[in-house]
């Protein structure tokens, strides 16, 4: 048990005879009992900071051989490269010219809305959104890629994949200086 002894009286030598003060005494077990009562509740009630991840369902490695058809017309390749930079094209490569861009609302962000809204316009039916695919470079890092992400999910893009990238697109890469 907890307790605070305030015992006042003692024998002094010399000086004035003072009346002996009576014994306080303080049980501070309840103090106690109440102060991690409230630790436990202040603990069980918190709320952590909740990890904000973004869903992906990335395809099975084993099944190398199933390779779905994706049409040219609707389709975005985006080419992470080294320093912060990117290039993109439509349709399959060497078809179109590859484009240098960056992240960001006046970059790759800007494209994105610009492409989904053109081939919106242009293909009717439910087959009228844009595919983008991503294939990050060996050059390319983690934040790159994260960072696409969220331009594509900021973007409101519908379908995205993220696919190895070709001796080809490496080599568009190399030409602009990004690989």
């Amino acid at each position: 048990m907890a307790e605070l002894d305030t015992s006042g009286g003692g024998k002094h030598k010399g000086g004035k005879i003072r009346s002996k003060k009576a014994s306080t005494r303080i049980d501070l077990t309840a103090m106690v009992d109440l102060a991690f009562l409230l630790i436990t509740f202040f603990i069980m009630t918190t709320t952590l900071a909740k990890p904000k991840a973004m869903d992906m369902v990335m395809p099975d490695k084993s099944k190398k051989d199933v390779q779905l058809p994706v049409p040219e017309t609707r389709t975005m390749t985006v080419l992470l490269g080294s320093n912060n930079k990117l290039e993109w094209y439509i349709g399959a490569p060497g078809k179109s010219a590859p484009t240098v861009d960056n992240f960001g609302k006046d970059g790759i962000r800007k494209t994105l809305i610009e492409q989904n809204k053109k081939i919106e316009e242009t293909h009717q039916g439910p087959d009228n959104y844009m595919i983008v695919l991503v294939k990050p470079s060996d050059k390319s890092t983690y934040k790159d890629f994260v960072n696409m992400m969220d331009e594509i999910n900021i973007a409101g893009i519908k379908s995205m994949g993220v696919v190895d990238i070709t001796p080809i697109e490496i080599g568009l890469l190399k030409k602009d200086g990004l690989y």
